[in-house]
């Protein structure tokens, strides 16, 4: 079997290395594709120094299954070629989310969607990820009528250069400048790029792919999305307001049984779900559950989640796993 990563040098391509590494997909060989300016590289996977490729030096390759980290742009533009060779896509940008024929998938929520024939299949965005795998128990039970989640999200998530930002301006350096306003010791409240109702991009998402992991349109979401001067992941302060009523104790229960999720949550103890005890971890963690008194059957949680693992790595190589135990690539 043969594995590919394309946009490998990034910093999710670079996450992706050490999950692959993590996870057990039995024997493959893995393909790393990069930029052009990085073809001819070499990384490390598994103590073994392996060389980079073009896409199109992985594409005449035939691989069996490969993970896109590499923008829309390119996915938009490889991704159908890949599939055309009987190769299962999975793609970590937005190019594909929205497209109704494409499974967008979270591997513990709805992987029984995906069927042989999906060649190409979407990885939600890293916010989205980490409210649903909360969510989607909960929604099964007691039927989610409205969310409302500000989030506080990672630089990780804009990339290296972003990381650098914050490094620098903690240093008093000069230097690039990835966002419109400085970013250590203060937060913006701004992720993607404004929409004309007022709205970003990256809070649409959260709408837009939400409706389709729940497989349900008629769920009423608002969101804010804010950007802070943290590495270690992103965090979601969560308003859930339910068509049925429900118990503390019943939410806690759903919640602990639920794979992937740590519930975090004492007050007495100053347990709760933190970025910098998240960053490295492959789960979810869920605290400050707490009843909204303001609105009839309403829930506030906080969860926080590293938006490069299980925001985005981790739940593409769960994809790949899922697809190699349907025995669809041997």
């Amino acid at each position: 079997m043969k594995i590919a990563l394309v946009g490998v040098t990034g910093l999710v391509g670079n996450v992706m290395l050490k999950v692959l590494e993590e996870y057990n997909l039995g024997d493959f060989d893995l393909l790393a594709a990069a930029s052009d300016k990085s073809v001819g590289k070499e990384i490390i996977f598994n103590n073994k120094k392996h060389r980079l490729y073009s896409v199109q030096e992985v594409l005449n390759s035939m691989p069996d299954i490969a993970i896109f980290s590499a923008g829309s742009s390119v996915s938009l533009h490889y991704a159908p070629l890949f599939a055309e060779k009987n190769c299962y896509v999975i793609d970590n940008s937005s190019a594909w989310r929205m497209y109704a024929h494409i499974p967008l998938i979270v591997p513990e929520i709805n992987a029984n969607r995906l069927t042989i024939s999906d060649k190409i299949i979407a990885n939600p965005n890293c916010s989205t990820i980490q409210m649903v795998m909360a969510l989607a128990p909960l929604h099964i039970t007691f039927k989610i009528k409205r969310i409302v989640v500000s989030t506080y999200q990672s630089v990780t998530g804009t990339g290296m250069k972003a990381v650098n930002q914050l490094l620098r301006e903690r240093k008093g350096i000069d230097g690039e400048k990835i966002y419109p306003h400085p970013i250590d010791m203060n937060i913006l409240p701004h992720g993607g790029d404004f929409e004309a109702n007022g709205y970003t991009t990256e809070e649409t998402k959260l709408v837009n792919e939400t409706r389709k992991i729940l497989n349900d349109n008629n769920i009423q979401i608002t969101a804010t999305v804010v950007r802070v001067p943290v590495l270690g992941g992103h965090s979601e302060a969560v308003n859930i307001e339910f068509e049925q009523d429900y118990s503390l104790e019943a939410i806690y229960k759903i919640l602990r049984n639920t794979p992937g999720i740590i519930v975090e949550d004492d007050p007495t103890a100053n347990k709760y779900p933190m970025p910098y005890f998240a960053q490295g971890k492959n789960e979810v963690f869920v605290g400050r559950i707490r009843r909204d008194f303001s609105r009839e059957n309403s829930l506030n949680m906080w969860i926080v989640s590293d938006n490069l693992r299980k925001g985005a790595a981790t739940n593409a190589i769960q994809i790949a796993q899922y697809i190699i135990a349907q025995g669809w690539k041997k």
